[in-house]
């Protein structure tokens, strides 16, 4: 470790940091000084003393980001006097890049290939892999499509629409969409398609307007989504389990419905309510009083949507085309500042921030870096590129 004495008043050490940072998010560019010292007022040091703030050497730093247990010790849910707080790991983290950047020690390129900015709640967070060399081989080494990145534009806003998500989206989505579209006429109905992705990604939005072509056709349609079979959030953050994977669902109920409704049956899923965070279900896999499940009927494709549908192998062998819908976390951020605190109102923002922070590095090695590697189809917004394996792409020559 070592500590960089900053013999300046906190107005010089703040204006420093006000231009190094119009370096790291181009969003700062927007902003006026005063307001940016404003943001500055939950995350400055006590008495705005940057000489209490401890830097970690860069090779210390890069191995802790690297380490699943760093992201572990984050409490989402840390509180004083019952209320939610922003978690001391989030702090440090996002006062000790400040005071590297002001000093120095940290350069603004290696800060941004490590750690985002997130404009609103105005601290650091780590970047997620989620794409490695295995994963473009499995691919085939390049796009299989590629377009102009207008996601570039979202790196000015402070939190993204659904319009402008979906205008910036409206090429590479058409042109997967197509694909889809061919792979069904190769491989017949009935089928089922499942779209992996992270939160706010846009996989509801891409399998409506899939849903919608389709109908269009004279297909029948139905959607399954993964996550009306979490069971309830603070049992689940109770056993530690996160949010993927069988021991998080009802996984028996899920099981049984795929075998019936590729049978030809009906099904009722349970529902999950994102606003409290309960299934309609209990954890014996049996309906609560005075709640509905989810009535669907069999269909000529049917579409499972969620974080990990062919993560499971007892379902994996039953899904006709996996996909895998990525939007590169930054981006999601910002969707979601909009989505789930300004309109839905679905979480304390503090407890938002620690969840995001603990969460997506882990999920992104965990969870998606396995099904990109078997996957038929990638789709990266961010990147606008679709993505598919060699023997796909023959088949589409």
């Amino acid at each position: 470790m070592e500590t960089q004495n900053i013999e300046i008043s906190p107005d010089v050490f703040y204006k420093s940091l006000f231009e190094k940072m119009r370096l790291i998010a181009p969003v700062i560019r927007t902003m006026e000084y005063y307001e940016f010292r404003y943001c500055l007022n939950s995350i400055a040091p006590e008495n705005e003393d940057w000489q209490t703030v401890t830097l970690l050497t860069k090779d210390t730093i890069e191995e802790q980001v690297r380490n699943p247990e760093f992201f572990k010790r984050v409490e989402i849910k840390s509180k004083v006097d019952g209320k939610i707080i922003l978690d001391p790991i989030l702090i440090s983290t996002t006062r000790m890049l400040f005071k590297g950047l002001v000093t120095g020690v940290y350069e603004p390129e290696w800060v941004n290939h490590l750690f985002y900015f997130d404009p609103r709640g105005f601290n650091f967070l780590v970047r997620s892999t989620y794409f490695t060399e295995e994963i473009r081989a499995h691919l085939g080494g390049k796009p299989f499509r590629q377009f102009d990145q207008k996601q570039k534009a979202f790196e000015w806003k402070f939190e993204i629409g659904y319009q402008e998500f979906k205008d910036a989206n409206s090429e590479v989505d058409a042109c997967f969409i197509d694909c889809v579209v061919k792979l069904v006429s190769f491989k017949g109905a009935p089928i089922i398609l499942a779209i992996a992705g992270p939160t706010a990604a846009g996989k509801t939005e891409i399998v409506d307007r899939i849903r919608e072509f389709f109908e269009a056709q004279g297909k029948k349609i139905a959607t399954i989504e993964l996550d009306n079979y979490l069971t309830d959030r603070d049992q689940r953050e109770e056993r530690g389990i996160g949010s993927f994977g069988k021991a998080a669902l009802h996984f028996g109920l899920f099981q049984s419905d795929i075998k019936a409704i590729l049978s030809g049956k009906n099904i009722a899923t349970p529902r999950y309510d994102f606003i409290d965070g309960t299934s309609s279900h209990d954890l014996a896999g049996v309906l609560k009083p005075n709640r509905k499940p989810v009535e669907i009927e069999p269909a000529d494709i049917i579409f499972i949507e969620g974080n990990s549908p062919f993560l499971l192998p007892e379902i994996a062998p039953l899904i006709g085309i996996k996909v895998v819908y990525l939007t590169d976390d930054p981006v999601r951020l910002k969707r979601k500042w909009r989505r789930d605190i300004d309109f839905r109102k679905k979480y304390d923002p503090n407890y938002f921030r620690n969840r995001f922070f603990s969460e997506q590095p882990p999920m992104a090695v965990k969870n998606y870096q396995p099904q990109l590697l078997v996957c038929d189809l990638f789709v990266d917004t961010t990147g606008a590129a679709v993505w598919t394996t060699p023997e796909i792409a023959e088949l589409f020559k």
